[in-house]
């Protein structure tokens, strides 16, 4: 093991061990840990600071509880099911894009335009490297990203001026925000949740019937497992070595790291 590969598998068992409780394991063969960063992150009802890091044939995200050395919640995101949607500055949410995948899109936040554009060039490289050599699932469904809470005073299906007694609900087809009575049917959309029905208004509601035939027909067919099967044991070369030789020029940087966006780090 070279003493760039050593380093790379220091830091993500790093990464590893500071989620707490435990997920998923991120210490595999042909793993690269790409970059590091705080971002903010668009919720239902706040915005909120997460830790993401990047590798590169994932997107790992969590809650900070303590910076750089405990995080909770981690989520994951297969980048072969990324797409990325540049967005323009609002008044108070600046250098946004938008991260979208099947079972969930949200808006993310860098504190400068730099550090935007060098998170989503490392996920697009990555995620080209990744399938390079393949074709990219044309199929695939993104889930819309929900509209804030503060966004709107009224439903947006019926108009009826929200209250303590009259809530909020989004609708997790279209992802508007609608009161209980435009949002009391369910339906199971197969790329967010295929276990579970979910609250869709009512428009989405009539959609989702439509739809029913053909996302049977499509999901009949089988699908590959995690973004880790993309790998086969027999390559002639690593994927370390493959990365490191890339465009990526992985481990230029005294830390190890392509980029990493904080400067307290």
């Amino acid at each position: 093991m070279s003493k760039h590969e050593a380093t790379n598998l220091k830091r993500i068992k790093e990464v590893e061990n500071a989620f707490s409780p435990p997920g998923e394991k991120l210490s595999k063969p042909n793993r690269i840990l790409v970059g590091e960063g705080i971002l903010t992150k668009q919720n239902r009802k706040k915005r909120e600071q997460k830790a993401f890091f990047l590798f590169n044939d994932i997107l790992v995200y969590g809650s900070i509880i303590v910076n750089n050395r405990w995080y909770k919640n981690q989520k994951t995101i297969p980048l072969k099911d990324i797409k990325l949607e540049d967005m323009e500055d609002d008044e108070d949410f600046k250098h946004m894009w938008l991260i979208c995948t099947p079972s969930k899109s949200f808006f993310l936040s860098a504190p400068t335009y730099k550090e935007k554009k060098a998170w989503m060039t490392h996920i697009e490289l990555c995620q080209s490297s990744l399938l390079k050599g393949q074709v990219p699932n044309q199929n695939l469904n993104f889930a819309k990203s929900w509209i804030p809470d503060q966004a709107d005073q009224k439903c947006m299906r019926c108009f009826i001026t929200f209250t303590a007694t009259n809530r909020r609900h989004h609708c997790r087809k279209c992802g508007f925000v609608v009161c209980n009575n435009c949002s009391k049917d369910r339906a199971r959309i197969n790329h967010i949740d295929p276990k579970k029905l979910l609250r869709v208004c009512k428009p989405c509601s009539k959609t989702c019937n439509e739809e029913e035939t053909s996302r049977t027909r499509f999901y009949s067919v089988g699908s590959g497992g995690g973004a880790e099967e993309l790998f086969s044991d027999d390559e002639q070369e690593s994927a370390f070595s493959k990365f490191c030789q890339s465009d990526l020029r992985l481990f230029e940087e005294k830390s190890g790291l392509l980029f990493r966006t904080v400067t307290s780090y």
